[in-house]
Order: C-alpha cells, then structure tokens, then sequence
C-alpha cells in the first residue's frame, strides 16, 4: 500500500492577535472578556462577509483563510476600520487593538485546521504590524499590488523565527493620500517577540549568556533532537517539559515533596500566556525512569526541557536543576541550591524566575505539604482516598485560610461524591462543593481553575450558558492549562456544541500529549453525538487501551457500536460494563448526565437500551 499524501492547498492566511492583551487581562479581565468577546463577534461575521473561513480563535487570536488575497486584504482593512471605531468609545487604557497579518502560501490540510509554514509566516506578519495595523509577505502583494485602492510601505526581507528563508514584508497603508504608492519604509530590526514568554526569555535563551560569564565549565553538548521525529509539530511560541525531579532523600515518603516542587514550577509556567507548557500528567510518565531528554522533547514536541532533582535532609533541602534546548543539545543553564525549608517557596520563584517569570508563592509550608497530600490521594480516583483527600484539603485551609488553591481541592472532593453515587444528599453535595470554589474566587479573582470548577457546579446545575460564559473566562486566564480546555469542552459536549468541545479537547490534548482517560472518552463522546462512529470509536479504543476498566468509555462504546447496527461487538461492550459494575442502572446513570437538549439524552439512552443495558 501506498502512503496516503497529506491533503495541501494554496490559500491566503490570515493571523491576528491583540496588542497588549497580558496588561488588559491583568488590569480588568472580565471587561476584557468581554470586549474580546465583542470585537471577535465583529470579525468572524466581516470574515463571512468577504468570503473567509474562522480557523481557529485559541485564546486572543484569530486564525483565518480566504480563498483571494484581495478579498483577505479588504476583510482586514474593514476590520480594523470598524474596530477604531469601536475604541474611540473606550478609554485610552481599555482600548483593544489587533495587529494583522497576510500571507500567500501553501499549507496542509487536516480536516478543519491548517497548518504549515504558510501559517507560521502570517503569525510573524502580525508580530511585526503596529497596533491597529496589517502586513502582508511579499507573495500576497503581488496579487494585489494594483487591486486595491491602497498603498504599501516596504520594510524589505525580515527573518523570523521557525522559517529557513527571509520573508519580505509590506505595511498597508490605508490613508487615501496614499493609495496606489509603494514606498522604501525604514526596516525594523528582526522582530523582537513581544510576548511575555519570550521577553523574559532571555533566561530560556538569551540568559545562557550570564551562566557563561559564571562558569565556563558548562556541561558539554548532547546528542541534538530530531525535528524530523517529533511526534508534534513544534509550537509556535517557546515550549517546554518539566520533568519530576529526582527525589534523592533515599525516603520514598519524601516523594510527594519531590512531585510537588515539579508541580509548583509548572504551575507557575503555565500562567504565561505566550508559553507552551506540557502538562504534568504527560512529564510524570517519565518519573523514575532513565531517560534522554532528546527522546522527551521528540516525544511531547517541545523545544526547552527542565530536569532536577531535590534532596531534603533535616530542615535543609537541596535542589539542583538544568535547562536543556533539545533542539541543539546545550544546556543553557545549571544550577545548585541548598536552602533552609522555611525558604522553600523563594527558592521554587528563584528556580521559575530562571526559566520564564516568577509567580510569588506566599503560603504556610505545613499547609502546602497539606495540600500536596490531599492532591495524591484525590488522583488516586476511590471512595476511601477521596475522604483522606477531604480531611487534608480542610486542614491545609485550617493552617492557611488564605490558600486559595486548597479550597478548590476541598470542593472537587464532594463532587467526587456525586461522580461516586456516594453523596447521601446530591444536593448538600453541590452546595458544600460550591461554598469552597466562592471562597477562593473571593482570595483571588483572577484564579483560572475555581472559574473552571464554577462552570462545572453551574453544569451540575442545568445552567448552562452560565457554565459557558465561566470556562470562557478561565481559558482566557488559564490559556495554556490542558484541564481547563478540557473542561470548557466538557461543558460544550453537555451544551450541544460538540463541534466546539472537539477542537477543546483536541487542544487539551496537545498541550497534554498523554492525557487523562477523561479527555480521551469525552473526545470519543464528542464524536458519537455527531455521528461520526467510527471517529468515536478510535478515541474510545486509545482511552481503553490506557484504562481497561473505565466503565464509561465502555458505555459510549456500546451505544456507538449500537447505533451503527454492531450488535456483537455492543452486546461485548455491555458486559464489560457489566463486569465492572453488576449493578448499573441505566435509569440511574441518565440521571447524572446534564444535557441541555433532552433530545441528546434519549438517544444515547435508546441506543444503550437497545445495545442490551437496562
């Protein structure tokens, strides 16, 4: 047989991202949520109107093609045209420009996305636009050069990131004095990326520089990863896996502190919106197993790789750590640290600081190993661990009333209660969930997962534009955390917008490329409520591979196989639920699901009863 080709088309590419869209979020998010909200609103229906086609819009940028430059062009003026308009309204420091950028180039297509370096180069258009402006390659000037009634400033050839060639690059100038004119414009310097990841990376990248000067001992090159055996195409922003360090105590009750200084550093790297941050359930595969770290960055798709390892003795606590470009297999940074306990927390922002920015982690050390505590037995998924992991969660609060992240584990564990049919009163469940998710949105507001795990009550609740409009805001605070992409999807799927829930949990696998079994099952359901079986049917074989007795990949599994008329492989699927769980009750299990459209619900229900389940 022969190797099916990847589907490739020419296309005119359009990119735009909003200018300073960071400070915006900080200083009010939720009217930037709701101004993003707007302005997106008016550029996909101008998009429609000239005849393009919204790609993606993953957090505030706006992917689109067209299938003529000119009308690409004309989209992009009229949109910006329209969006002046819109900010003269707002105050100076509220005001929300996009930056745009054009280009004419082939890319591949996979089912509704592109991809390829002729979407890379409009992505380094927009970055070098001014606020409010658009440039465009020098391949769609030449379809349009005396199209329109504009002019053009040339800012000659550009190299830009990720692309072998130079690019060369026009500035559309829409002023009518200069319509018809192509002139010699002063030529930036090579695009200095302002994105927060990568302003600061000079501690990613640049910094290697002052551990130069430090040390000229630096380890010696290793073997470089393969661009050609990523598993992933590499981000378009900097990417980066944290590895668990190494718990080196020699006292396997020592791990959790071990796991929870990885987690803390991720965490931290996970806020920053312009950085590609592998999730932790991902890196932890890797835990206590001898590994190199170009066949990490080959297997997740990440350029940078963080590795360590912490040794605790007494009060005192060392840690060491290094940060490796896979790519050229230098490492551009080493460090060793011995600190007194109590200057944990100072020492993991000293550690996040040489690797992107530091995030001031103030918190009780008695309360974190708490809270450490109660996470490992929550991620042990039973009965018996989920009460451990309450009683802890309530102890870290009762020593740091401030800790807001212990709040949302004290409340993800009565909703654990629900998932478990272990809740005495469904309702008293929901309520004593509810009350800690308020708790820590009151300590702080801007706390992306208690937006996530609010939508989620809402969901349980029925209420779902609600649950709609807090997932949005905990994405637009949380952009690069999987969990919360695939929470927004889970909320979608539930919503009726499974198209929408597809391209979430696709995301949050991305940025989790081993994910929990959830999202697998979730994305496999995802394509059942649209039809598309067999779709449905590969997801939910990868999430049973992973986990052989998840019941409810089993349960999608048969009213999959039932509606496409399989009725042995379904009646299969039924008795492993069954084998699982003797007594499930369909009539109980409908009960826990939170469609919005009843219509949903009847025909899984119809399709389950007919595959055999009662």
């Amino acid at each position: 047989m022969t190797e099916e080709r990847a589907k490739r088309k020419l296309t005119a590419i359009f990119s735009a991202d909003v200018k300073g869209y960071s400070r915006l979020m900080r200083e009010d998010e939720l009217a930037t949520v709701e101004t993003l909200k707007k302005y997106r609103e008016v550029m996909t229906s101008l998009i429609q109107e000239y005849r393009g086609r919204v790609v993606d819009a993953p957090g505030d940028n706006v992917l689109a093609e067209f299938s003529s430059v000119v009308d690409a062009v004309e989209c992009a003026v009229k949109i910006q045209e329209e969006l002046k308009a819109s900010n003269a309204e707002l105050p100076e420091n509220r005001r929300m420009e996009f930056r745009i950028g054009i280009n004419l180039g082939d890319v591949i297509e996979e089912g509704d996305r592109i991809y390829g370096d002729g979407v890379n180069i409009a992505a380094r258009l927009e970055a070098l636009a001014d606020p409010g402006g658009i440039c465009i390659s020098k391949t769609a000037f030449d379809q349009i050069e005396t199209k329109l009634p504009l002019g053009y400033e040339y800012l000659g050839e550009q190299t830009v990131k990720n692309i072998a060639k130079p690019v060369e690059v026009y500035r559309v100038l829409t002023e009518p004095e200069a319509a018809g004119k192509v002139v010699e414009g002063k030529r930036p310097r090579p695009v200095q990326w302002r994105w927060t990841a990568l302003a600061i990376a000079a501690v990613l990248v640049v910094g290697a520089a002052v551990t130069i000067r430090r040390f000229y001992s630096r380890p010696p090159p290793m073997e470089p990863a393969s661009l050609e055996k990523m598993a992933f195409p590499l981000p378009d922003k900097p990417s980066i896996a944290v590895l668990p360090f190494a718990n080196m105590s020699g006292d396997p009750n020592q791990e959790y502190f071990s796991d929870g200084i990885t987690e803390e550093i991720i965490t931290a790297l996970s806020k920053v919106p312009r950085l590609f941050v592998i999730a932790r359930n991902s890196t932890f595969t890797y835990k206590g197993k001898p590994v190199k770290v170009q066949k990490v960055a080959e297997d997740l798709g990440v350029r940078y790789v963080l590795e360590g390892s912490v040794r605790m003795a007494g009060d005192r606590v060392r840690i060491t750590a290094q940060l490796i470009d896979a790519i050229t297999g230098h490492h551009l940074w080493a460090e060793r640290y011995e600190r007194n306990m109590k200057d944990i927390f100072a020492l993991q922002d000293e550690i996040t600081l040489k690797i992107l920015v530091a995030l001031q982690v103030k918190l009780n050390l008695e309360a974190y190993l708490k809270f450490l505590q109660s996470s490992e037995h929550s991620a042990r998924f039973t009965k018996e661990d989920n009460v451990l992991a309450r009683q802890l969660a309530k102890e870290a609060i009762a020593l740091d009333p401030g800790y807001a992240i212990a709040y949302l584990r004290l409340s993800a564990t009565h909703l654990m209660d629900l998932m478990y049919g272990s809740s005495e009163s469904p309702g008293e469940s929901l309520r004593l969930a509810e009350e800690p998710i308020k708790k820590a949105l009151a300590l702080d507001a801007n706390l992306a997962e208690a937006h996530a795990f609010l939508g989620r009550i809402y969901l349980t609740k029925k209420q779902h534009e609600k649950a709609i409009v807090e997932g949005e805001r905990a994405l637009a605070l949380g952009p690069n955390s999987d969990f919360i992409h695939a929470a927004l999807a889970f909320t979608l799927r539930y919503s009726g917008r499974p198209e929408e829930a597809i391209a979430l949990y696709k995301k949050a696998i991305r940025l989790n490329p081993i994910p929990p079994v959830w999202y697998l099952w979730g994305l496999g359901f995802s394509y059942f409520m649209l039809g598309q079986y067999e779709e449905a049917i590969a997801e939910l074989r990868k999430a049973l591979h992973r986990a052989p007795d998840s019941q409810f990949s089993h349960i999608v599994l048969a009213a999959t196989y039932s509606e496409l008329g399989r009725e042995e492989e379904a009646c299969a699927a039924v008795a492993e639920v069954l084998r699982i769980n003797p007594k499930f009750s369909l009539e109980q299990w409908a009960k826990t699901h939170m469609y919005k459209n009843q219509a949903d619900l009847d025909r899984t229900v119809e399709a389950l009863r007919k595959a055999g389940l009662k």
